[in-house]
Parts: structure tokens; C-alpha cells; sequence
């Protein structure tokens, strides 16, 4: 064994993960002997632990961040590079790694020493971030099953360990079933409508797959279910036959054969619920909400005022929609159905704003748009975005590495950005992850802390032929939305590890910093600045730009009640939902989507087989998160327009003022309490409905 660790780069002192050398033969073999060693240095901890810093929390963050540093490089790998050596050996030693964070989080040892320390008489001259961390520390060993007596605990420990191999199984569905479904086309006829850019991926995929002759001209092509291939199906294909089908696919995907999802449902929500009452809650929203700045009614409350503020929009949205398809004389017109609202949305947004997401898209290549964001970042929050290839190893050759320095140009983080999909590999969707968080205990080389580093990643359109990656104005968006997140991390000036960054922020503040950047893309200068023609490059044109924001608010209540439907079902099936009962899941969302879908859901939906957000994300009962913080984002966001979005002076006071909070404090302080000393007083929900166009119809 020993022969092994020497060459295991898991077990090397890093800083930056070794992603070109680490293999899936490593990870058993590394993650074991890394337990190994805390589980010593856990049985240290707790036969000399003391209720003071150095002697509790210093040594307990150094244990965990090993294990969360490891583990979330492996972890990353899985869902950039995912293989069946590396699936096998994660399933093979993950138990193991749960069972030593049951083991932690239910040390009486380390609990008692923190509730010392919230007793003592020097409780009051804490800091508010150190006082955060012993709140948290307590909070969470009640939610770890510290207090439950042997045979519940044990009962509490299988089910932890049930739950995280069940959610591990429904990723796995689901990529398997997006990986799955080719649709060959050999005829032009049938992908009529669809874009160059589309027909370019749509070739490039075929000749990946083994038709080596495929070009953008002639074919074939395959379309996939990733967000590139399946949107552009969606938007423009005017073979409804072909919408039907790929729509369907996506509809019902990780719900048939070995790839169905609904028993792993089941068994999570009813495992979810058991966990709950062992820890004396009625239901698993309640337990989700102990650690968030919500409850559950006050979470419905929001979402019940946002769904009557965009319900009857939806009802006018939809109207305009049959009325403009049948003056364009479409067949379906009296029988719109949902392979058709996305199709037809485009065109009438097209016809009423004279915008084509794909003429757009030569105006947004990728190494533009990050230019430009990195500019806002500047004059926001005064820091410089550089490239830093070369210094830390990648996954992919596509992986950019970036380094973000201060006024005085001193590097104060680092990040990574894998922006293009590759949907035999990765896993879909946008998101940011920690790689390190800054902390004073981690630091090395007599430096102040440890500087944070972050991963960002995205599945955006690939660069096709010469031409680099060429975006939606959507895909521009996303960007930016994970970008926010990641300048939370990167940002942050809390040197105490435990709550420095997006750490221990309450869940349902996290969609704050992100939400907020978004809405830097309809700011003139910031889009103006980003939208160049990469060929010729001209700047977008004025008469451009005002329909791009003028279209801002369209179908707004359709959207928003999308939305609002996921979180309300995510709610309903962590609050009401009895698994075994007279209801199904499917029933479920078929109640729900009565009052947030303006067309009926068909009875085939299984769009909850495709949920990950919640069966194998963190967002289990905690899905509203993104109303919640939209809320505060966009509150964030008219302080800006407060004081004059044209005023750079103005702009950069703000930016500041911003940065010094929201970005800067971390977990260490309650976020309502960062967002009153950002803007002065508690957040309300008026811009939102404002920059939606819905504050008209607003209860």
C-alpha cells in the first residue's frame, strides 16, 4: 500500500489539485488512507480538546478542510470527467467517508467544547463571525443526530449513508439518459428552421460519433438533449414532429428501464421524512429551514405572492402567442401544446422586437464577453481579472485559469472556468464550487491566510470549426450568474475558514451575489462593451441594444411561473407528501402545475426524474432559494439605479460599498444583517416585480 501512496497525487501537499495526473486507481486507495490518518487525528482532537480556539477550532478546521479539499477535487472530476472507473471507485469508498463525518458530527467530545464556549463568561467578546461558528457548529451536530440515543442514531447513520448513495445513483440516471438519446438526421428537410450555428454543433457531434464526412451543409447531424442542442431544436425547428419528439425525451428522461428515477424519489423522499422526525421535525422542510434565513410559510407566502403577481401575465402571455401563431397562419394554432410555446415564443419575440438570438450570437463570442465582465469586475470592485494558464493543472484543454489581484496588484484568489459543453462527460447545467475557502488557519508560508480558489463551469455552446464559442444572450447571462457566486468566494475578506466565502452563508442567501450580476447585462456601458462582432468588430447597434431591453420583460409571468412551480412542488413534497400514500409524486405535480402552468401538464410529465437540483443537489426544500434571493438581488441591484447607473463615481461608491458587504463578509455575519449595511434597511420585493413588468398586476 505504501508503494501506492508515495505516487498517489491525492495524497501530495497541494494547493491547486492535481486534475492531469489524479486517476480513478487513486481514489480508493488515497481517500482511504487520508481517513485513516484524521480518523488519528480525530481520536487526538477529542482526548485534548479545550473550549478555546486553538484548541478546538483550529485543529477541527484543519481536519475538515483535508477531507473537503480531497473529497471536492474527486467529487469535481466525477461531474467534469466522468468515467465508470472513477463512478465505481467513488461508490466503493464513499461510505467510508460518510461514515467518518457521522463520526465527527456526532463527537460529543467537540459538541460539549462548543457549548462550553457558548457559555463561558467570554462568549461576549467573540467576534460576530467566531460567535456564527459556534451557533453553527451546535446547530448542525443537532441536525447530525448528536443528541439521538444509540439505536436511533444507528437508524439515523443508515439512512445518511442510504441517502447519499441514492442521490449519487439519480445523477448517474440522469446523464446516463441525456447521453443516451441520439436522434440521427440525414434529411435537410427535417431540421429546417435551425440556425448555422446549430447545424455546425449538430455535424460536429455526428462526426465525434463516428460519421466522419458530416459538415454544417449537408449532414448528418444528431441532436442531443444538452442545453445546446436541445434549445436550438426547441426555439427554431419548424418540424413540429421533431420538437414533439425531442421535447418528450427531455420530458420523460431518467423515467424508463434501468434509468428510472422514480423509486430512488420515493425512497429518498421517504428516507428524507423518517430523518426528519428521528430529529423531532414533522416533516424535512423544517429541517432544511433550521439552517436557512426562511421558514416554510414564510417560503409559501413568497411564492403565493409572486405566482398571483404572474399569473394572469401567463394567461396574457399565452393568449398573445395563439393569436400571433395563428395570424402566421401555423396549423397548431388552436392546439398549442408545449413543444410549441418555446418554438413560437421565439418567433414573436423576433416579430415584436426584430431580435434573432442567433444574429445576436456573433456579437457575443466567449473571449469578448469575458473581457467586458472582467472590465465591470474592475470598475465595481477594483480588482484585475488575469489569465494565469499554466499555473494550476486542468481537466481539459478547454479549461481556463485565472488570477484575481487587488488594487496593488497582489493576487488575492485564483479560478478556474470550464465554460463549453461536453455532454459524454459532464454533467449539465451552470454552477460554482469551492476549491479552497481563504482562511488564517490554512495559511502557508508565513503568509496572512490562505488565498480562496473557486471552480466555474458552464455548458455552453463549444467553438465550432474556426469560428471561437459563439453565445446566446442567455448563455451570456449565465456567465455572469456564476461569475457572482464566484466573487463571493474570491471576494470575501473573512479570514476565519469555517464561514469565509460562501461559506456558511444561510442557503437562501446564496443566489444574492449572482442574481445581482445579471443584471449588469442590460446595463448599457457593460453590454456595449461586451457585444462586438467577433469578426469585424463593431459594436452592437444602438437600435439593438434598446430592443434587447425592451424585451427584458417578455413572457416575464411565464417565466417567473416556471420557476415558481419547481419551488412550490419542492416545497409540497417536503412538507405534505406522504410516500406510500394515495398520491403519487407525479400526482403531486400534476396539482401543482395546475396553478403554475397555464397549459395543463401533459400526464406523461416526469420532469421530476430529471430534478437534480433537489434528489442530488442542495437544494432539497430550499428550491424558493432563487425567489428569495431574487428578491435581495434585485433590491441589491436598485441601489445602483438609485444612485445613477450613468454616474461611474456614483457607481464606484456603490460598487465599493457592495463589495466591503455582500462580497466581503462571508458567513460571518446574518445576511440580513449584511444586506441592511449594504443598502440601509431591509429588503423589499418591489424592484423585482418592478424589473419583471409585473409590479401592474402585483397583489
Amino acid at each position: 500500500m505504501s508503494g501506492i501512496d508515495g505516487d498517489n497525487p491525492l495524497l501530495k501537499d497541494f494547493y491547486f489539485p492535481p486534475f492531469d495526473s489524479m486517476q480513478a486507481h487513486h481514489v480508493r486507495p488515497g481517500v482511504a488512507a487520508l481517513l485513516n490518518k484524521l480518523e488519528n487525528e480525530l481520536a487526538e482532537l477529542e482526548s485534548s480538546v479545550e473550549p478555546s480556539w486553538p484548541k478546538l477550532v483550529e485543529p477541527l478546521e484543519k481536519l475538515v478542510d483535508r477531507l473537503e479539499v480531497v473529497w471536492g477535487a474527486v467529487n469535481h472530476l466525477k461531474a467534469v470527467k466522468d468515467n465508470p472507473q472513477l463512478r465505481t471507485a467513488i461508490e466503493e469508498i464513499q461510505p467510508e467517508k460518510v461514515k467518518f463525518e457521522l463520526k465527527l458530527g456526532q463527537s460529543l467530545p467537540i459538541y460539549n467544547a462548543f457549548k462550553a464556549i457558548k457559555e463561558s463568561s467570554s462568549w461576549d467578546t467573540l467576534s460576530e463571525a467566531r460567535k456564527r461558528i459556534v451557533e453553527s457548529q451546535i446547530k448542525v451536530a443537532v441536525l447530525n443526530g448528536i443528541s439521538l440515543e444509540d439505536e436511533k442514531r444507528d437508524q439515523f447513520n443508515k439512512i445518511e449513508q442510504e441517502l447519499v448513495k441514492l442521490s449519487e445513483k439519480f445523477e448517474e440516471h440522469v446523464l446516463d439518459a441525456t447521453k443516451k438519446f441520439e436522434k440521427l438526421i440525414t434529411e435537410k428537410k427535417e431540421i429546417e428552421g435551425l440556425p448555422a450555428t446549430a447545424l455546425g454543433l449538430g455535424a460536429q457531434t455526428a462526426v465525434s460519433k463516428g460519421h466522419k464526412n458530416a459538415t454544417a451543409e449537408n449532414g448528418p447531424w444528431v441532436i442531443t438533449l444538452d442545453d445546446p442542442s436541445y434549445m436550438s431544436v426547441m426555439q427554431h425547428a419548424k418540424n413540429r414532429d421533431l420538437r414533439k419528439e425531442v421535447y418528450l425525451a427531455r420530458l420523460t428522461l431518467a423515467s424508463s428501464g434501468e434509468l428510472d428515477n422514480m423509486g430512488i424519489i420515493d425512497q429518498i423522499l421517504k428516507l428524507r421524512l423518517e430523518k426528519a422526525k428521528l430529529l423531532g421535525y414533522n416533516n424535512y422542510a423544517e429541517v432544511s429551514m433550521a439552517t436557512k434565513m426562511a421558514t416554510v410559510a414564510k417560503a409559501e407566502e413568497l411564492l403565493e405572492k409572486l405566482r398571483a403577481a404572474s399569473w394572469d401575465a401567463a394567461v396574457k402571455d399565452m393568449e398573445e402567442l395563439k393569436q400571433f401563431s395563428k395570424d402566421q397562419g401555423a396549423l397548431e394554432a388552436d392546439d398549442l401544446t408545449h413543444w410549441d410555446t418555446t418554438f413560437w415564443s421565439e418567433r414573436l419575440r423576433e416579430s415584436k422586437y426584430e431580435i434573432n438570438e442567433e444574429q445576436l450570437r456573433p456579437y457575443f463570442s466567449f473571449p469578448k464577453v469575458m473581457d467586458g465582465l472582467f472590465n465591470l469586475a474592475k470598475t465595481l470592485f477594483g480588482v484585475a481579472i488575469e489569465a494565469a494558464d499554466g499555473l494550476a493543472p486542468v481537466w481539459n484543454n478547454d479549461v481556463k485559469f485565472y488570477c484575481v489581484k487587488d488594487s496593488s496588484g497582489s493576487p488575492i484568489a485564483y479560478f478556474y472556468f470550464d465554460p463549453y459543453s461536453r455532454p459524454s462527460e459532464k454533467r449539465g447545467g451552470a454552477w460554482m464550487d469551492e476549491v479552497v475557502a481563504r482562511s488564517r488557519v490554512m495559511s502557508r508560508d508565513g503568509a496572512p491566510a490562505r488565498l480562496p480558489v473557486a471552480h466555474m463551469v458552464c455548458n455552453q455552446m463549444p467553438p465550432v470549426g474556426d469560428k471561437p464559442s459563439l453565445m446566446t444572450f442567455e448563455e451570456v447571462e449565465t456567465v455572469f450568474h456564476e461569475f457572482g457566486h464566484a466573487l463571493q468566494h474570491l471576494l470575501t475578506k473573512e479570514d476565519e475558514g469555517l464561514v469565509a466565502g460562501v461559506r456558511g452563508i444561510e442557503w437562501d442567501a446564496v443566489e444574492l451575489p449572482s442574481q445581482f450580476m445579471e443584471n449588469w447585462c442590460y446595463h448599457r456601458d457593460t453590454l456595449m462593451s461586451i457585444a462586438k462582432h467577433y469578426e469585424t468588430g463593431e459594436s452592437l447597434p444602438e437600435d439593438i441594444y434598446s430592443k434587447l431591453l425592451a424585451a427584458r420583460t417578455f413572457r416575464a409571468g411565464s417565466y417567473s411561473l416556471r420557476q415558481i412551480r419547481s419551488a412550490s412542488l419542492d416545497l409540497e413534497l417536503h412538507t405534505k407528501y406522504v410516500p406510500g400514500g394515495s398520491e403519487s409524486i407525479y400526482d403531486v405535480d400534476q396539482r401543482i402545475s395546475q396553478k403554475t402552468q397555464v397549459i395543463p401538464p401533459l400526464p406523461e410529465d416526469r420532469f421530476l426524474c430529471g430534478f437534480s437540483h433537489i434528489f442530488a443537489g442542495p437544494y432539497a426544500a430550499g428550491y424558493y432559494s432563487y425567489k428569495w434571493a431574487e428578491v435581495l438581488s434585485a433590491d441589491a441591484f436598485s441601489a445602483f439605479e438609485d444612485a445613477g447607473l450613468d454616474d461611474i463615481k456614483a457607481v464606484k461608491e456603490t460598487g465599493k460599498k457592495f463589495r466591503e458587504t455582500i462580497l466581503a463578509l462571508g458567513g460571518g455575519k446574518a445576511p440580513l444583517d449584511v444586506f441592511v449595511e449594504f443598502r440601509g434597511r431591509e429588503p423589499s420585493p418591489e424592484s423585482l416585480l418592478r424589473h419583471n413588468g409585473l409590479l401592474a398586476v402585483s397583489v
